[in-house]
């Protein structure tokens, strides 16, 4: 006997499996054959040999249908291949060969197999299938049943159901509008890959799990499956850590189905212990159901059917479910426990204010059945949950939307049809929902939900009210924090603006030290209220060393965030891990909110904080310009290498700045070796050298020519010297004044990075300052000007393709044959000069630059007035004093000297004429218009030309 028990069948984790005893029973046939060979070769008498080997045949067959019969993995009410001989006559025989106490004795000695774990001593029992046991117990001995002696609750409070009732209604009408709901019908009614009504008749595997600790619930539950429209494949009854183990197992034996084990252990697993042996399955779908819910008989046939649609198959489904709270007007979040309050959420259906779900509805987590794929399952089981204590639901839910993009939903019911119900006896998990009272079990749960919306679960709230806040800041350790701290400082003390920091959390930035890092109370990381998120990363990447699980968890955790809160710009430091920056980088793309991701390096974060200033719709063009700085040189190197220098000591902002040098052919050999060694690591170097000599009008009209409409391009000519704030300059004013959807000057045509100090087109040019002129508005304001710079400036892409067809229509060698000639102006008299060209064009089209005003005329760039093309030119008889052109440098943040320390709205910014005379926008149109002058022929009163964007080619005669 001990020789057969040797070879049982022996069970997996999870659930036991049939074997053939075929082999068992050749063995012990050949066995018994070798015998009857070897007394043949005894020599004994024939008649002798021939009763012995009829009375060993005999034994044989008799040893053969017992071991048949006694083999715990053979069912005998079931034919099977080459043994259906055996079988019948097994039947037919086993009331002779076997006594009753026999069978009693076996059954108990094989009835299961027990595992036991040496790490935890903890034993797991897993009971062999009931069809290998004889006599099984009769229900009606074994069977209990859940005593409901109360009535479902109703609520008398008319203002908490009226509040209740408007917050469902509201979720269903947004998700209605948004997502669009089904009702029972209509979802039965939809295309499925498991419709077994249809012509495909198409049945998935379906293993049922049904987790059992105190309630008397397994009969009902059982009773149930067994009478479902849709039969399950397989049925595992959980038992670990019950009191009950042993009346739950009689249950499962007496009921004798082959479909249906029994799995036990004395450890208490908790709440993710199903979850874990729902791993093992190797079904298509999972319907796991806890023990206080009795479903329906239709309820396999609706769930398998709505999970085979091409809408809900990657959900997981359930009959109960719960809404996270909302946001109160303290702009906190009130517990799920909070009494008298709409925004503490729903939990549905709640029979108590008469809400039944009559229409699929998503949720933010489901209670006590879930309905998934097998694959879904394993989601759970990515991160370490916030506590195993509870919250398994919740987790779920959560991992799966963050992993998997699935949603959660409550199936509807037909309310007069109880089979349609994934619970028939909703007290039963009513009195669960309503017995979570114990504050610290609120607590925990709380807590968790929180911890969940503050790494990026989109929850019901958080898809009815997306957010819009101007900043995301991210700082993945303490440096990080400390970093950002000045713009994060002053995003959140600009008025009108929201701004929120992310830490990663764990090892990496723990949540209480970057508060005390930034002077906040350490409160702040247990409030439930926007300020910080703690990500949590060790959740994910606990001990390992690989990038892997870094970059999902961020990833995946602020693409929700992203998504919630719809940042216009997410901010960290340029020197972040490139793991890191990558995840960043996919989750700011993820959405199609137009998010940017800002990479700042540290020494720049003090300098950008007018980047508050900006408006929400301004920030996400923040990547999207283009500066390229083209410089003119031929053989001034110590000028060259004076710009270069300044050049490199300039603040950046981690953009990519193409440099090109344009020299004439007469360039010498220094300055060819000073370029070619020149090192830029802002972004590719060109260099671009003549053949013919084209002289200063070719060199600067030619050496740049945009690539598409965000591409800006710098001149410089190599004797100017240029302000370490100079590209910041350049940055600000091209988002707050061409940037910003809601701001219209498309008359801007340039960017000057210095301030003039005569009046330069007058003959006589009348020294001039602007800070003087313009204090009675602000000594420092910003101001719009006709004239164009060609000592710094930086030139749109748009007007300059303008400039290039304008300039090949009207470039004539003898400046007195230009048929252009503007009232007072010297500029007409000009020879052979880029910028007469231009200046005529932004005279008759009202065309403006902008240019800086802060004291001593403290610029973004000088001229340092070196003899060239023009200064100290033989056949230029001006003579110039170093004095009136060589400005100071700005050497501090000039964010501080503008009017209330930001750049002022467009429409408040004074313009002047090209003779520096205050004029209005439209005032410098009609003196253009008035001259008439222009390649066509328009009105001279109310009408300027107008060009095609694309070519720059003149189009037609546009009103003013």
């Amino acid at each position: 006997m001990c020789d057969i028990e040797s070879r049982s069948s022996i069970f997996d984790m999870g659930f036991g499996r049939n074997s053939t005893e075929g082999m068992v029973i050749q063995d012990y046939v050949g066995s018994k054959n070798n015998k009857v060979m070897k007394s043949q070769r005894s020599g004994a008498p024939a008649k002798l040999v021939t009763a012995l080997t009829c009375l060993q045949f005999f034994f044989a067959v008799y040893a053969t249908f017992l071991l048949y019969y006694m083999g715990p993995s053979i069912d005998l009410r079931t034919s099977k291949p080459d043994f259906t001989w055996a079988t019948r006559i097994a039947n037919q025989w086993k009331q002779y060969m076997i006594t009753p106490h026999v069978v009693g004795h076996y059954q108990e000695a094989a009835s299961s197999l027990i595992r036991e774990d040496n790490s935890n001593n903890h034993n797991m029992n897993i009971l062999v299938p009931p069809h290998q046991q004889e006599q099984p117990l009769n229900q009606s001995q074994v069977c209990e049943y859940e005593k409901i002696d109360f009535m479902q609750k109703k609520s008398n409070d008319v203002q908490m159901m009226k509040l209740k009732r408007e917050l469902y209604d509201e979720v269903l009408e947004f998700q209605s509008r948004s997502i669009g709901t089904e009702t029972l019908p209509q979802l039965m009614a939809m295309k499925s890959k498991w419709d077994i009504k249809g012509s495909s008749n198409r049945k998935p595997k379906i293993t049922v799990l049904l987790n059992h600790f105190k309630r008397k619930t397994l009969c009902a539950q059982i009773d149930s499956l067994l009478q479902q429209t849709l039969p399950f494949h397989h049925a595992w009854v959980l038992s670990f850590g019950s009191p009950n183990e042993v009346s739950l197992k009689r249950i499962v034996e007496s009921y004798n189905d082959s479909r249906i084990s029994f799995i036990s252990s004395s450890y208490d697993f908790k709440y993710y212990g199903r979850f874990q042996m729902a791993l093992q399955t190797e079904s298509d779908l999972v319907y796991i159901v806890d023990d206080d819910m009795i479903p329906g008989k239709k309820m396999l046939e609706i769930l398998a059917h709505v999970a085979g649609t091409e809408k809900y198959k990657n959900s997981v489904l359930g009959s109960i479910g719960r809404i996270l709270p909302f946001r109160q007007k303290d702009f906190t979040f009130p517990s799920y426990r909070k009494f008298r309050s709409k925004e503490a959420g729903l939990y549905l259906p709640d029979p108590a204010y008469d809400i039944t779900v009559d229409k699929i509805l998503q949720v933010d987590f489901l209670s006590s059945s879930w309905f998934l794929s097998a694959q879904l399952v394993k989601t759970l089981f990515i991160e370490t949950p916030f506590t195993f204590s509870t919250g398994e639901d919740l987790h779920l839910s959560y991992q799966l939307q963050k992993y998997q993009n699935a949603g959660s939903f409550v199936v509807p019911v037909d309310p007069n049809d109880k089979e349609t119900w994934g619970d028939s006896e909703h007290r039963l998990a009513y009195v669960s929902e309503t017995t979570v009272i114990f504050k610290d079990i609120v607590q925990v749960r709380d807590d968790q939900w929180w911890k969940a919306l503050s790494t990026g679960y989109v929850t019901q709230w958080a898809a009815m009210y997306p957010q819009n806040i101007d900043a995301l800041f991210y700082a993945h350790t303490l440096d990080h924090v400390k970093a950002l701290q000045p713009l994060l400082d002053k995003f959140r003390s600009t008025v009108g603006k929201k701004a929120y920091i992310v830490v990663s959390g764990g090892k990496f930035c723990p949540c209480e030290d970057a508060a005390r890092a930034l002077k906040w109370p350490l409160l702040v990381c247990k409030e439930r209220r926007f300020k910080i998120f703690d990500l949590g990363i060790e959740a994910i990447s606990g001990v390992s060393d690989s990038e892997v699980p870094v970059i999902q968890a961020v990833y995946s955790s602020m693409k929700g965030l992203i998504k919630i809160h719809n940042p216009s710009v997410v901010i960290t430091v340029d020197d972040i891990d490139p793991h890191v920056r990558k995840a960043l980088k996919m989750a700011s793309e993820s959405t199609s909110n137009a998010t940017t991701l800002v990479l700042l390096p540290r020494a720049s974060v003090t300098k950008v904080l007018w980047m508050s200033d900006l408006r929400s719709t301004a920030l996400p063009n923040w990547n999207k310009m283009r500066l390229s700085i083209n410089i003119i040189t031929q053989n001034r190197v110590t000028s060259l290498t004076r710009l270069l220098k300044s050049l490199s000591n300039a603040y950046y902002l981690g953009d990519e700045i193409p440099i090109t040098f344009n020299m004439d052919s007469k360039v010498d050999e220094a300055t060819i070796k000073l370029v070619g060694s020149f090192e830029w690591p802002h972004g590719p170097k060109t260099l671009r050298r003549r053949i013919i000599q084209g002289g200063l009008i070719r060199a600067v009209s030619e050496s740049w020519y945009p690539s598409n409409d965000d591409d800006f391009g710098l001149l410089l000519e190599d004797d100017i010297e240029v302000s370490p704030y100079y590209y910041l300059w350049i940055k600000y004013a091209l988002l707050a004044y061409h940037y910003d959807p809601q701001v219209s000057l498309p008359e801007l045509s340039s960017i000057s990075l210095y301030t003039p100090r005569l009046v330069e087109v007058v003959k006589e040019r009348p020294k001039w300052n602007a800070t003087e002129f313009f204090k009675n508005i602000h000594p420092n304001t910003p101001y719009l000007h006709q004239l164009p710079c060609s000592w710094g400036a930086v030139f749109f892409p748009k007007h300059w393709r303008e400039f290039y067809v304008y300039m090949n229509m009207r470039f004539t060698e003898d400046a007195k044959t230009n048929p252009v000639q503007i009232p007072r102006s010297r500029t007409n008299g000009w020879q052979a000069s880029w910028k007469k060209f231009l200046i005529d064009m932004m005279y008759l089209r009202g065309y403006v630059s902008l240019y800086p005003n802060f004291p001593n005329q403290a610029s973004f760039s000088t001229n340092h007035m070196e003899p060239g093309a023009h200064i100290s030119a033989k056949d230029n008889v001006v003579k110039h004093n170093k004095q009136d052109f060589e400005v100071p440098l700005m050497s501090q943040d000039f964010r501080e000297l503008l009017p209330s320390l930001k750049m002022p709205p467009a429409s408040r910014l004074p313009s002047l004429n090209l003779f520096n005379q205050p004029v209005s926008l439209k005032g410098l149109k009609a003196a253009g218009a008035k001259l008439g002058q222009d390649v066509l022929r328009c009105n001279n009163v109310s009408e300027v030309v107008a060009v095609d964007q694309d070519t720059g080619l003149p189009q037609r005669c546009s009103k003013f």
